[in-house]
């Protein structure tokens, strides 16, 4: 189905199952631990054995001896697996490193063996006999060290500078300026279930099952690894414990569990310790940015620059934190660049909101310092430069803008009226009471999805898509659209996802996963609708599908009936077309936090959060805020806590668990509420929805360290902000 224009006459428009706060179907499969996750598929395989994986203990250099000899000797070792008898691997599509390293190294903890054995214990305690000889090269590990010599370097979906108008003219005439630079560090994905896979043959045919977040993409990248056809590839992932992006990509343990088990001709299963998933797999990178504004004094934006830089392997990509810049402000004058330098660290990729993430962690305290320059009020200065049309491209209007109405009603839900402007204002005891505020914003990208649909003789419709479910409730949505549409309870709806012999979905990633894998189940009911109506002998365009039942006219019948002992299969592919060339999609918010800064020993307690979302039309307002109020608690972990401590000297992160990596603990986090505004978009899809998974982290970095500014008068602007960074500028007890 191809959709460039609105629905007519659309069945998800009756609102009695899409748009209700619904449990997740999948909920009692996960309190109750049957829920099968990739490692834990003990019915998948009978006799695995149990790899374990030795990674490098340098960053960067080469091995010029690898002694296996003790670990061959070691009790239940079957084999180990080196880049010596692996045979030829491809770098897949998506692979900036390689999985399976030897004798070059390009990362610390690049794996370099699988060792596998009859147990765990067994395979665990041969790695450790591994003997490994290198010869350690010189690398780059420190982003501010390197920053001159990078190159520009375009991202996921934008070139790497853009220019509009004369910036450096109009922001050396400008009345007021800001001219800034904000850091941020690297941050882990550190989600709870590990990456695993457990692989098997069967003859030349491989299948996986494994935690992965893109089944296509990754079936082709196994496939191209191992040099096999790619239809000999079966990729399943039913459910993944929190993926972040870090699960786009295959990892060492797919491709080590693929070539462990192809050595010893039985299924192998292969887990990444959880430091490996610090230094081995992917991260969300570090950067520098230098944010320039120049406004008149009427507070309308003249000039707006936006320059970052990250690192990466070689042949790596940027972290684009200067593409929302692009979008989200007027401004006749206007300049980003974006700039990759080559660093020696693990591989820098996609980490929940890449690039809005950390770039609206310098560009929205920026927007409040330019607001303080011009003495109005932050939310006042973001209303007076909104607009209606990209403003790179005023020719392309956003197909929906609702961001002054997100800011406008947060205001008055979180008390904004209540806020004194000036710092350390407001006092409660010994602590230091402010609030901030910050833009939340994340493109709507649309994406073609496929699903299949089955009516059977018991007038229950089965959806198989190869859709991922990685804790946002697609299991869900996906019911809800197919019962809405066929007119079924959700009990009557049966969803199977994350197998590669499904049809290709959009996947779950960038928050696109909702509205495209939603809309390709709504083309396949549509076309499920014609086959049931044809069936019936029914007029398809009056046909209306209500309480598991078909009606044209004065007729009626089951659905169970239209199917028959045969059933009834449909199939298509939600398609847009140059839709996204016409309008800009974008979701739109706003994010208010109030903090509390102990006035003498600078702890900072955040004592409440809201968002307001215009992101279409919400599916199920009980997932969709789950989704946000995690995405709020990232964010604030981000702001205070996060850091991977790079060894500059030896090049690994230094804190590589989650005793060492903080996060947000439920103390760490108060009340939260999240508005969703009533929106839909009928440019989105079908569906007329969008996404919230990453529109609720994008500016409450941002929102958090204005508030803590608003609190205390002290301004920081390298992340995270921590007590020693405040500690000796505080105004104390007066």
């Amino acid at each position: 189905m191809k959709f460039d224009t609105p629905a007519i006459n659309n069945p998800i428009d009756r609102l009695k199952v899409i748009g209700k706060p619904t449990d997740r179907i999948d909920g009692p499969l996960k309190a109750t631990g049957t829920a099968p996750y990739a490692y834990e598929r003990h019915d998948a395989v009978s006799d695995p054995a149990y790899g374990y994986v030795v990674g490098s203990a340098i960053a960067k250099g080469r091995i010029t001896a690898i002694d296996l000899t003790e670990a061959k000797a070691a009790p239940g070792v079957l084999a180990i697996v080196t880049a010596e008898n692996a045979g030829r691997l491809d770098k897949g599509s998506f692979n900036t490193a390689r999985l399976l390293g030897g004798p070059d190294i390009e990362h610390y903890h690049q794996a370099i063996a699988l060792v596998v054995a009859e147990t765990f214990e067994d395979a665990r305690a041969a790695a450790q006999l591994v003997r490994v000889d290198y010869v350690a090269a010189q690398g780059a590990f420190d982003l501010a060290a390197v920053k001159d010599s990078a190159a520009p370097a375009p991202g996921f979906g934008g070139p790497a500078d853009t220019a509009t108008g004369d910036f450096a003219g109009a922001f050396t005439s400008a009345p007021v300026t800001l001219d800034e630079t904000y850091t941020t560090p690297d941050h882990a994905h550190a989600m709870m279930e590990p990456h695993a896979s457990i692989a098997a043959w069967h003859g030349d045919k491989l299948t996986l099952w494994t935690s992965n977040q893109m089944i296509d993409w990754s079936t082709g990248d196994v496939a191209k690894t191992l040099g096999i056809p790619k239809e000999n590839v079966r990729l399943i992932s039913p459910f993944i414990g929190g993926g972040f992006g870090g699960k786009l990509f295959v990892r060492a343990d797919a491709i080590l569990a693929a070539l462990g088990a192809r050595a010893v001709r039985q299924p192998v299963k292969v887990a990444l310790p959880r430091p490996f998933m610090f230094n081995n797999t992917t991260h969300r990178p570090a950067t520098i940015q230098r944010v320039r504004i120049g406004a008149g004094t009427d507070g309308k934006i003249t000039a707006i620059g936006h320059e970052s830089w990250s690192g990466d392997l070689p042949n790596g990509g940027p972290e684009a934190a200067a593409y929302q810049t692009r979008l989200l402000y007027a401004g006749a004058n206007r300049m980003t660049a974006t700039r990759l330098s080559v660093l020696d660290l693990p591989e820098g990729n996609a980490m929940r909101a890449p690039g809005e993430a950390p770039g609206m962690m310098a560009l929205e305290v920026a927007m409040d310092e330019m607001a303080e320059k011009l003495k109005l009020d932050p939310i006042e200065f973001r209303i007076r430069n909104d607009t209606e049309v990209d403003p790179e491209n005023p020719a392309r209007p956003f197909s929906q803008r609702n961001f002054a109405e997100c800011l406008r009603t947060g205001a008055e839900r979180f008390g904004w009226n209540g806020r004194d402007p000036s710092p350390s204002a407001i006092r409660d005891g010994r602590w230091l009471v402010g609030m901030g505020v910050a833009a939340a914003f994340r493109n709507n990208l649309l994406t073609k999805s496929a699903a299949r649909v089955r009516l059977d003789e018991r007038g229950i419709v089965t959806v198989e898509t190869d859709m991922t479910d990685i804790g946002t409730g697609t299991y869900t949505i996906i019911a809800q659209t197919a019962a809405e549409m066929m007119g079924l309870p959700l009990d009557k709806v049966v969803v199977r996802l994350g197998d590669s012999t499904f049809p290709v979905s959009a996947g779950s990633g960038g928050q696109w996963g909702a509205n495209n894998s939603t809309a390709g189940v709504f083309a396949a009911c549509v076309k499920l609708r014609e086959a049931v109506a044809q069936k019936l002998g029914f007029n398809s365009t009056d046909a209306v599908f209500e309480d598991g039942r078909v009606r044209s006219g004065n007729r009626s019948a089951s659905l169970a009936e239209a199917a028959g002992k045969d059933g009834l299969v449909a199939e298509d592919t939600i398609e847009y077309g140059d839709l996204d060339k016409k309008y800009q999609q974008s979701t739109f918010g706003a994010h208010f936090v109030e903090v509390g800064v102990d006035a003498v020993t600078a702890e900072i307690r955040i004592r409440r959060m809201l968002a307001v979302c215009a992101a279409g039309r919400i599916l199920n307002p009980k997932a969709a805020r789950s989704q946000v109020i995690g995405a709020m608690t990232m964010g604030a972990g981000a702001a205070l806590m996060e850091e991977l401590a790079v060894d500059k000297r030896l090049g690994f992160f230094v804190n590589h668990d989650l005793a060492g990596y903080e996060v947000p603990v439920h103390a760490d986090i108060p009340h939260q509420e999240v508005v969703f505004l009533d929106e839909t978009d009928p440019l989105s899809s079908p569906m007329k929805a969008k996404g919230v998974g990453e529109l609720g982290i994008c500016g409450v970095g941002a929102a958090v360290a204005n508030a803590i500014y608003n609190a205390t008068g002290v301004r920081v602007r390298d992340y995270p902000i921590t007590l020693d960074k405040l500690l000796d500028r505080l105004p104390g007890i007066g």
